[in-house]
């Protein structure tokens, strides 16, 4: 016994002053994180002999110790920072979002061919996305629309029943676009606030989002110049401004092949990052400087194409496709008579300096001349750029999506062109008409395919090449073990 004593009391003096605490001052003591198992034990006595460099001896490896400050920012910057792909679920929204504005963009064809776009006299974004509700909506409504141009020298005896028809064309008209907006804005903000989109996508998806909201301005603004009297010639079709139509038409064509090939190429990534071998071969074929005229010939005609569906829109504008209903000729001959393209009647300044940029623009006839022009244009060229991809050195280099690409493209033309003669002759029918601009933006896209095809983004390039790198370096890892 008196051994045992002596050795208690050896232990109660050389322990440390922490080493027996009653439970009150235990539970007073500040409490250690958790997650310092070193300081936890060191607290209590424990690691005396433990050096600063090696806490715990062997065992510091296996002890879960706090993160320095340096790591902890790097991870938290990591963590805010954006990805170097976009999610994939983001191609597949960016591409059913212009499938929709392909949609909305039929349906204003239909809605302009069916003269139903002025029959909503007020822009109310929020309150507008109801109809009437009742009779008396409807009575109020059908007054404002009585007031306008339209109704007074086209429409004087159309009856409610049939207002309504037209009412529920535009109606439609805007409350898809305000679908769209809706179904973009919400989840571009989604998709940037969780950073599910690289930076530079979210620059693109920023940009559409307020093109779309610019879109819808236009649109009121195209349908506000279709409601004063001021606008027209005494006896003139009431109709909105030629120019606002087209801005109008092609501000909904830039925001459509944003959203595409924003959306192509997020796919395109996760295809090319699956498989980087065979994406490596892909690019150094699009690489080879022998397809380089062929990729700037594709360029220009996308460029041609969006000029053409412009010039269309001119004509739509001015009805310019009800005379000269016959092709290949115009009254009997290619061209109409030179007073008639270069009529002073369109020339606004005394000097006459405006008269041949107003006759282009503002002239029917010449307006159509203009459209056939460029239209004949494009057809003869997606044809020689056809014929170029399957000839020469060309043919055996370029890659086959590509000259798939060609191959539909002339398919896309061929039908365009029988679209346009045949809504010419049958002096522009609703479904042709439709259909001729359906043929447009359908054309487009496959130049913008093509030239997707042919064009690789440098960024994705490298992201491949790392791929590759990291393949191989495994692989020789692998032989070595």
């Amino acid at each position: 016994m008196a051994f045992f004593a002596a050795g208690l009391r050896r232990l109660a003096v050389q322990a440390p002053p922490k080493f027996f605490v009653c439970n009150q001052c235990l539970r007073q003591a500040p409490r250690q994180p958790a997650n310092n198992l070193f300081n936890l034990v060191r607290s209590r006595g424990y690691a005396s002999q433990a050096t600063a460099e090696t806490p715990l001896g062997p065992l510091a490896s296996r002890m879960p110790t706090g993160a320095p400050a340096q790591s902890r920012t790097a991870s938290q910057a990591g963590k805010k920072s954006f990805p170097e792909t976009s999610s994939k679920s983001v191609g597949y929204w960016l591409v059913g979002s212009a499938v929709s504005v392909f949609g909305i963009v039929i349906f204003g064809g239909l809605t302009r061919l069916t003269e139903s776009g002025l029959s909503i006299t007020e822009w109310r974004p929020v309150t507008g996305s109801l109809p009437p509700m009742c009779q008396e909506d409807w009575d109020s409504e059908f007054e404002k629309y009585r007031a306008s141009p339209e109704f007074k020298l086209l429409n004087p005896h159309m009856t409610l029943s049939e207002f309504k028809q037209i009412y529920f064309m535009e109606w439609t008209h805007r409350l898809w676009g305000r679908f769209i907006g809706m179904s973009f804005v919400l989840p571009t903000l989604y998709f940037v606030a969780r950073r599910r989109v690289s930076a530079k996508m979210a620059v693109n998806l920023l940009g559409i989002s307020s093109l779309i909201g610019f879109q819808g301005f236009i649109g009121w603004w195209m349908v506000k110049s279709g409601l004063k009297d001021d606008l027209f010639a005494p006896g003139s079709h009431p109709r909105v401004s030629q120019y606002r139509l087209t801005a109008h038409l092609g501000t909904a064509f830039i925001c459509y092949s944003w959203m595409l090939l924003s959306g192509l190429a997020v796919l395109r990534t996760h295809r090319f990052l699956k498989n980087p071998a065979d994406a490596a071969k892909l690019i150094e074929g699009i690489k080879n400087p022998a397809i380089a005229t062929f990729r700037r010939s594709v360029l220009a005609l996308t460029g041609l194409v969006f000029l053409t569906a412009m010039s269309g829109g001119l004509v739509a504008g001015l009805d310019a496709g009800l005379i000269y209903n016959d092709f290949p000729w115009m009254g009997g001959n290619l061209t109409p008579p030179s007073s008639e393209l270069w009529s002073k009647f369109y020339s606004r300044k005394e000097d006459g300096s405006d008269i041949w940029w107003r006759n282009m623009l503002e002239n029917p006839s010449t307006v159509q001349l203009d459209h056939r022009i460029m239209a004949m244009t494009t057809f003869t060229s997606v044809v020689a750029l056809f014929i170029y991809s399957r000839t020469g050195r060309l043919a055996k280099v370029l890659p086959k999506n590509a000259k798939a690409g060609a191959h539909g493209l002339l398919g896309l033309v061929s039908m365009q062109a029988a679209l346009g003669i045949t809504t010419l002759w049958y002096m522009v029918p609703i479904s042709l008409g439709a259909a001729h601009q359906a043929g447009a933006l359908a054309l487009l896209t496959g130049a913008l395919v093509l030239c997707h095809r042919l064009h690789v983004p440098k960024p994705v390039v490298d992201m491949v090449k790392r791929r590759v790198q990291d393949a191989a370096r495994a692989k020789n890892h692998g032989n070595k073990i």
